[in-house]
């Protein structure tokens, strides 16, 4: 039967005649059969004695093939009767790898490079993979340092078998260092600045831990997109940096210098600044609004945000669909560059209502409380801006999304906000180890987004704190409950408490210090960035296991002691990130006042400024430059005729000056004993780079004096140090190891370097 009259019988099948049958399904191979012929059928959904149903044949196609096995398949059909055909699948396979050779690889063992490659013996030999396994073992070789690494592959096929051996043809060359990068032609940018770009650099000491110092090809390509991008953010948008004028050169067969080289070109600046299409504003208006003024360098990401800002300065009143348009036009008679930004003003949108997606979990009310926008508002795309800043601080959300969405109304777009819940809660335990704790071990549940009130929902959802944490060690214990209502009455105003019972015998030789008690407070944002803290203490100090050749000045606080004070805080905070701080500064003013009609034992009052300030270096988060400025007062009043001891500031430690061992730098009594002073003041400078992410490595100065009297800051008991360490991550905690060297010091606590390794930050 012809093909046109199957056709059309099957077609007439399909239009209600008898459905036609299918007789024997025979295999044949072309070529070597590598593959079984059960292998086949049981990719195929069409058996003997079925329907014969084209769409069917269409899948089992498509199912051979993605076995990846075969080359090229084909199904023939064979009448028998007028109601039955036979098939016939005529198929190619392809040829399978009998075995992967490698040639030339005299330093590195064929059984590493078998890790880089997918290809494996006996499975379907793809060429295209086997070309990209010969880049993958050329970019191993890369990165360990061969850079005249050369790659190629050959395929020994057999017909007779249908299997092929692959060889990878290696020519290893010399292990090579970069021992230099320079660059010629670079009159008006410093080398200095262009190698800070790049991230193909110089062998260095610690090149074994970074991988850097070695010629990648891949990297190499990016830096060279990065000088060009720097160079035209500096206004040489003709810069030529080609790869092909790059010298490679070999002073000793293991070093490698490379040399770039630049063809500036001219220096462009940005020439009359004009508007086209603002109706709303005026021109001169927007030119105060646009930071580029004529005359300035001509940078292209400045330009775009000045762009950005344009369309958020129409955004801000409501104008939503607002677009501007940034015009480049090369002014022949002053060599500059003009602009114009074209501006295709919109109508004015009003908020029409909130709508919230994604909060499966956080209920809506914490969401919309944490809006500077609601329905009814102008639609300003600034308050839009800062409501999912607003929202992504909260830290409940893994992704927030604030947009508008269209209506029906005219003039009116609904506010759309779309979460995806991020993950809130946290059950830790573990064990530790300090230099100054020593040995410890700990559990701790904290939920950031906490519902004490909703059991159903595993108690989350309302955007309470709740934090409960046990420690045990050699030398310190401790146990925590905290709770917080960060919006209390549904006002922007918190509410916490928190309970604590720790207990320690590192403060001192001479005694072991037990502290029960609990804290209430208020706070509140006052104003901009700054909030205010409001707090009750009520502590019992417990001194216990006094020694009996302790001063009289220890032995004579032996016992329970309270500690009954209000205290005020003022704090603003502008740091990008708790840890591995890169920008920004915190600022902290404390005042405390216990005892008189508070009651308790111990009457003082007392002020500490706390400060830190951070400075990425070289515009780059890699290198970071951070100083610690503090200073505190204490006075004893009334009754108490000296200050408590546990009361005093000390220095020294892990925290503070870490050439010193904790609490040694300060006054002391009769025995030598640190009791700590009324005044101190604190300074700190610490370098940090990037080693390889997240571990850092830093340089660090510490200087502090501790004095005995009450607002007595001269510096004559000055001590400082210097030393090195390293930070990074334990079970998701930061980390820091750090060698102090003393420099100026007293007899008593100059004790030679220290080793301090301590969780948490200085900060």
């Amino acid at each position: 039967m012809s093909l046109q009259a199957q056709s059309a019988a099957l077609a007439g099948a399909q239009e209600g005649a008898p459905a036609f049958k299918v007789g024997s399904i025979a295999v044949k191979f072309a070529g070597s059969a590598n593959v079984s012929e059960q292998v086949v059928r049981a990719n195929m959904q069409v058996r003997e004695g079925g329907d014969l149903d084209d769409t069917m044949l269409d899948r089992d196609i498509r199912s051979l093939y993605k076995t990846g096995l075969f080359e090229f398949i084909e199904i023939k059909r064979e009448a028998v009767d007028g109601k039955s055909f036979n098939l016939v699948i005529e198929i190619t396979p392809k040829y399978r790898v009998l075995a992967i050779r490698y040639e030339g690889n005299k330093k590195v063992k064929g059984t590493r490079l078998e890790k880089e490659i997918k290809t494996k013996p006996n499975t379907a030999l793809d060429e295209r993979l086997v070309k990209e396994d010969s880049e993958k073992i050329r970019e191993y070789y890369q990165k360990s340092g061969y850079n005249q690494i050369s790659v190629t592959y050959s395929i020994e096929r057999d017909r007779a078998t249908g299997f092929g051996t692959i060889i990878f043809k290696i020519k290893e060359g010399d292990k090579v260092r970069i021992s230099d990068v320079r660059f010629v032609g670079n009159t008006n940018v410093k080398a200095r600045a262009l190698k800070g770009e790049m991230e193909t650099k110089k062998w260095w000491m610690f090149s074994w831990l970074t991988g850097s110092g070695r010629f990648k090809d891949d990297q190499f390509d990016d830096d060279l997109d990065k000088l060009r991008d720097y160079y035209r953010e500096h206004g040489y948008l003709d810069v030529e940096i080609s790869q092909d004028n790059v010298i490679f050169a070999y002073p000793t067969p293991e070093k490698l210098v490379l040399t770039i080289n630049i063809t500036e070109g001219r220096q462009y600046r940005l020439g009359e600044v004009s508007f086209k299409g603002n109706k709303l504003f005026t021109s001169a208006l927007l030119k105060r609004v646009a930071r580029q003024k004529s005359g300035v360098v001509f940078v292209p990401s400045k330009l775009d945000k000045d762009v950005e800002r344009l369309e958020d300065f129409y955004g801000k009143d409501g104008y939503l669909d607002t677009r501007v348009r940034l015009i480049r036009k090369p002014n022949v008679n002053t060599g500059n560059i003009d602009i114009e930004y074209g501006i295709t003003e919109s109508e004015k949108f009003n908020v029409e209502s909130v709508v919230i997606e994604g909060n499966a979990k956080t209920k809506s009310t914490v969401i919309v409380r944490e809006l500077v926008l609601g329905p009814g508002d102008v639609f300003s795309t600034v308050l839009m801006k800062i409501s999912k800043l607003r929202l992504e601080n909260t830290r409940f959300f893994e992704d927030v999304n604030v947009t508008p969405q269209e209506t029906n109304i005219p003039g009116r777009r609904n506010m759309r906000i779309a979460v995806k819940e991020g993950r809130t809660g946290n059950l830790t335990f573990g064990a530790g180890f300090s230099s100054l704790e020593r040995a410890t071990i700990f559990a701790e549940v904290s939920q950031s987004n906490f519902d004490i009130f909703n059991r159903r929902s595993l108690f989350q959802g309302d955007g309470q704190k709740f934090r409960l944490r046990m420690q045990l060690g050699s030398q310190s214990s401790e146990i925590v409950l905290s709770f917080e209502e960060p919006w209390l009455f549904q006002k922007q105003l918190a509410l916490g408490f928190s309970i604590f019972r720790t207990s320690s015998d590192y403060n001192s030789s001479y005694y072991s210090q037990i502290e029960t008690g609990g804290e209430i407070y208020l706070r509140k944002r006052l104003f901009e960035l700054v909030e205010g803290k409001l707090s009750y203490t009520y502590q019992i100090i417990d001194i216990q296991n006094v020694s009996s050749s302790a001063s009289s000045y220890i032995r004579a606080l032996s016992g329970q002691n309270t500690v009954s004070k209000l205290g005020f805080q003022l704090l603003r905070d502008t740091r990008d990130k708790i840890i591995n701080t890169t920008s920004g500064n915190r600022v902290e003013i404390n005042t405390d006042l216990a005892g008189g009609p508070l009651g308790g034992s111990d009457n003082f009052y007392r002020f500490e400024f706390r400060g830190s300030q951070f400075f990425p270096i070289f515009e780059t988060q890699a290198q970071v430059l951070a100083l610690i400025a503090r200073a505190g007062v204490i006075q004893n009043f009334g009754d108490s005729k000296q200050l408590q001891y546990y009361n005093s500031f000390y220095l020294g430690g892990p925290y503070t000056l870490r050439g010193f061992e904790n609490r040694e730098v300060g006054p002391r009594d009769e025995f030598g004993e640190p009791i700590g002073g009324k005044s101190y003041g604190f300074f700190s400078a610490e370098y940090s780079i990037d080693i390889v992410s997240p571990i850092r490595f830093a340089l660090f100065y510490d200087g502090g004096f501790v004095n005995k009297g009450a607002y007595d800051f001269n510096p004559l008991s000055y001590n400082d140090n210097f030393g090195f360490g390293l930070r990074l991550f334990v079970a998701g905690a930061p980390l820091s190891l750090d060698f102090g060297i003393p420099i100026t010091g007293t007899k008593e606590n100059k004790k030679g370097n220290q080793f301090n390794f301590s969780f948490g930050t200085r900060f």
